[in-house]
């Protein structure tokens, strides 16, 4: 057991905190926490963290989330932390992570910049960030944070091993997985498969082709963030089409907005999708068509190693 390391957790990821201190055997912080009358939320570390490694496990799921993760942040390394990490399951600013008209904001930047002023504890602040949507985004931190990337492959290497027994296919939903989905599949001695697209016009595209042969197989779809699945439908339709007999999906960060699910579900081309616990509606919404796996275990495994 490390006591030396204390596990705090946002309100969002108290469930996931509490496994990642129990499991490293790590002692468990706790903050007070209470809202306003007018909106305002008050915040009371009501542990003594003085001279202790502080983990803050934390979501940007929101921008009042953000802000809290910011917060609480801040309170630790300014009441004496010796080292903070900054756990960030899901980094929820992919989708504005570069210009792409004039004037645009970049949100994932200007974000990264907020936690990265942070005040540095005395051996350092750290920021854990998985299953990037873009490579490039731990770029985007600077001063005195040092970013580090993980990756849940293990997990979604059991899943899908799990799902689809002998000879399956892992693919992706288009080319612009196909090379992390391959190199995955190489891993697993199994056979990728991507899809090509056309596109029609600014909003619609249209598949226009598959790279493998998928009939009378099982077909496994892989994408780092399903979110209103629209994309997920599209290509699951498209190998059923080349004859897939049984389609699945695994993500890390499952979304789900809104009935995004249920139209997954009622859509009849998924027997089941295999997430992850890094986004908390995740486990909200799991049932036998959703299933989820805990990052908990890779959490504790890097932070007894980074801490070691």
């Amino acid at each position: 057991m490390n006591q030396s390391i204390k596990v705090f957790g946002t309100l969002a990821y108290s469930k996931l905190a509490n496994s990642v201190a129990e499991q490293g055997g790590f002692s468990r912080g706790l903050f007070e926490q209470k809202e306003f009358p007018d909106g305002e939320r008050y915040y009371r570390l009501m542990d003594n963290i003085e001279d202790q490694d502080a983990v803050l496990i934390a979501g940007t799921i929101s921008d009042r989330d953000t802000l809290e993760l910011y917060d609480l942040g801040w309170k630790l390394s300014e009441s004496g932390a010796r080292s903070l990490t900054l756990v960030i399951p899901f980094f929820g600013y992919s989708t504005m992570e570069r210009v792409v008209h004039h004037g645009e904001v970049v949100m994932a930047k200007s974000r990264a910049h907020l936690l990265s002023t942070i005040p540095e504890a005395g051996a350092g602040n750290r920021i854990v960030l998985l299953d990037l949507h873009s490579e490039g985004l731990p770029y985007y931190f600077d001063g005195h944070v040092r970013p580090v990337h993980l990756y849940a492959k293990q997990i979604v290497m059991r899943a899908a091993a799990a799902l689809g027994g002998k000879g399956f296919v892992l693919a992706s939903t288009d080319a612009g997985r196909a090379k992390w989905v391959e190199s995955l599949a190489n891993e697993m001695g199994v056979d990728a498969a991507f899809i090509y697209k056309r596109r029609l016009d600014g909003e619609r595209t249209e598949v226009a082709g598959i790279n493998a042969n998928v009939e009378g197989r099982r077909v496994i779809i892989y994408d780092d963030m399903i979110r209103t699945g629209s994309s997920l439908i599209q290509a699951a339709l498209a190998y059923r089409d080349a004859g897939a007999t049984e389609t699945f999906a695994i993500t890390t960060h499952g979304l789900f907005p809104h009935n995004s699910l249920d139209k997954i579900r009622e859509s009849g081309v998924l027997s089941k999708i295999i997430c992850t616990d890094s986004h908390p509606r995740a486990l909200d919404l799991q049932s036998d068509f959703l299933e989820v796996h805990s990052i908990s275990g890779l959490l504790v495994d890097f932070l007894a190693s980074a801490h070691h």
